[in-house]
């Protein structure tokens, strides 16, 4: 099949992008002291040069001393850091690219490898990153007011630097996530509860603030996921009507663009139905979704980190729902971070001259 569909322009708000295709959001720790290099400015422009529609950029943690468990991520706060984002920005319009920050605060996390610790304990809604492992406090309603706050701030940011939308991460079992699960969130307030919905009043909160921080005109996506590193078949909406209710929520709060990470594109989300997480959202909510998850690969991301390669595969499943209008945009991440000039590839056809993905790649800015 043909990819020229995914090289239509899309429109929404501030996002004027010229393709459908995402660089997604992945992890580098390239950032000294929390602070973006000219490295890591190049590294997003080349793959604005190379076509990406809209990069997103790696996790950039909030303005909360215990945001990070890893001192060479990014921080999106402060002179220096703000600065490097101002470089990174110019450079990728200067070609012709369009960006968003990821805006990140990581909840409770393990110790980093290198003995490295935040100034206070890791915050959660409860000290529990998952049901066997906890390591930190549960947050107070003042904590939990100065978060809320950060992420205001930092959407704020963006905008004045020239951003073109920002997203929150509220997937992969970091803070948001933490209070979406059942598993992490045991709070008696109100910010805990039974159900998906009561336990969202986190999130709907944050991105309440993050409207109003950055008016109606600017786009706000956010990053959901079902499944959690600590259990690869967990469904926090367990039903379509679930997550009808969840999503439309996060909606209603302001929410313009659903980014549904899933470890394979192609997997059905629930019963009874071919969609997926993207396919959903879009259908449930009538809002814009991004579909990822070894996008253009043989092999899924998390076996990356285990030392498994994967080749290059075909387009055409993605194709397929992409015509029938299952989502509207594509993001892709191993594939780009092995090869900056992904894009251009897909888009003049040079299939033979695709990279497959090495663990090797996570190791350096290529």
């Amino acid at each position: 099949m043909s990819a020229e569909q995914l090289f239509q322009p899309f429109h929404l708000k501030s996002l004027r992008i010229r393709n459908r295709i995402v660089m997604a959001p992945m992890t580098r720790s390239f950032s000294p002291g929390g602070v973006p290099t000219d490295e890591v400015a190049a590294y997003y422009a080349r793959r604005a040069k190379g076509g990406a529609g809209l990069i997103l950029s790696e996790g950039t943690v909030i303005d909360r001393p215990s945001s990070s468990n890893d001192p060479n991520i990014p921080h999106f706060y402060g002179e220096k850091a703000l600065a490097g984002w101002q470089q990174v920005i110019l450079d990728v319009h200067a070609a012709d690219g369009s960006m968003g920050p990821q805006i990140w605060h990581m909840g409770i996390m393990e110790n980093h490898h290198s003995g490295w610790l935040p100034p206070t304990p890791f915050e959660g809604p409860s000290p529990y990153k998952n049901a066997d492992f906890q390591n930190g406090k549960a947050m107070t309603d003042a904590d939990i007011a100065d978060t809320i706050r950060a992420f205001g701030q930092a959407a704020a940011d963006a905008k004045r630097l020239g951003f073109d939308c920002v997203e929150l991460h509220g997937a992969h079992t970091y803070l948001i996530d933490q209070f979406f699960w059942d598993v992490t969130n045991k709070r008696t307030d109100g910010y805990g509860g039974k159900t998906l919905l009561e336990r969202s009043r986190f999130a709907i909160a944050v991105i309440k603030e993050v409207r109003r921080r950055v008016g109606e005109d600017f786009a706000i996506i956010i990053r959901l996921s079902q499944w959690k590193s600590a259990d690869f078949a967990n469904k926090l909406a367990k039903t379509p009507h679930e997550m009808d209710i969840w999503l439309n929520a996060l909606a209603d709060a302001g929410v313009d663009i659903f980014h549904c990470s899933q470890r394979r594109f192609w997997e059905p989300e629930f019963e009874g139905s071919d969609l997926n997480f993207a396919g959903w959202a879009k259908k449930l909510t009538g809002k814009a979704s991004i579909t990822v998850g070894s996008v253009g690969l043989s092999g899924e991301f998390l076996a990356a980190f285990r030392g498994e390669a994967s080749s290059p595969a075909t387009l055409d499943e993605l194709l397929r729902r992409f015509d029938r209008g299952d989502f509207d945009l594509v993001a892709v991440g191993r594939a780009i971070l092995a090869d900056p000039e992904w894009v251009n590839k897909i888009r003049e056809g040079r299939d033979a001259e695709l990279d497959g993905f090495r663990k090797e790649a996570l190791g350096q800015l290529v």
